[in-house]
């Protein structure tokens, strides 16, 4: 089964910047697609990017594009998200997540229903 663990939350002022890391264990790390959501109190769980297996293929929602980048360590079977001029609105929990298949097509989604297996999640708060 695969497991994820993510890190590197905390609290940034506006502005800023937090590297968010996912350990991924349990599976072969190098056939999995991995997503970043993340859930604001009140509001349904967002896809904000995603890589495929051979990081190949990324993508990322509007809100977060040009300022996000994904990015994944094969040696650490690790995905991170670089977040960039952090807003007060990009407040929430990040989780990671893997689908429940091999990447056959070196492709991702941004779609929470794509995915089975989540991380906890971290918490990033964005305030001055």
């Amino acid at each position: 089964q695969v497991q994820l663990v993510e890190s590197g939350g905390g609290l940034v002022q506006p502005g800023g910047s937090l590297r968010l890391s996912c350990v991924v264990s349990g599976f072969s790390f190098d056939h999995l697609a991995i997503g970043w959501f993340r859930q604001a109190p009140g509001k349904e769980r967002e896809g904000i990017s995603c890589v495929s297996s051979s990081a190949g293929t990324s993508d990322y929602a509007e809100s977060v594009k040009g300022r996000f980048t994904v990015s994944r360590d094969y040696a650490k079977s690790t995905v991170y998200l670089q977040m960039n001029s952090l807003q007060p609105e990009d407040t929430a929990v990040y989780y990671c997540a893997a689908p429940d298949l091999i990447d056959l097509v070196d492709n991702c989604g941004l779609g929470p229903l794509e995915y089975d297996y989540w991380g906890q999640g971290t918490q990033v708060t964005v305030s001055s």
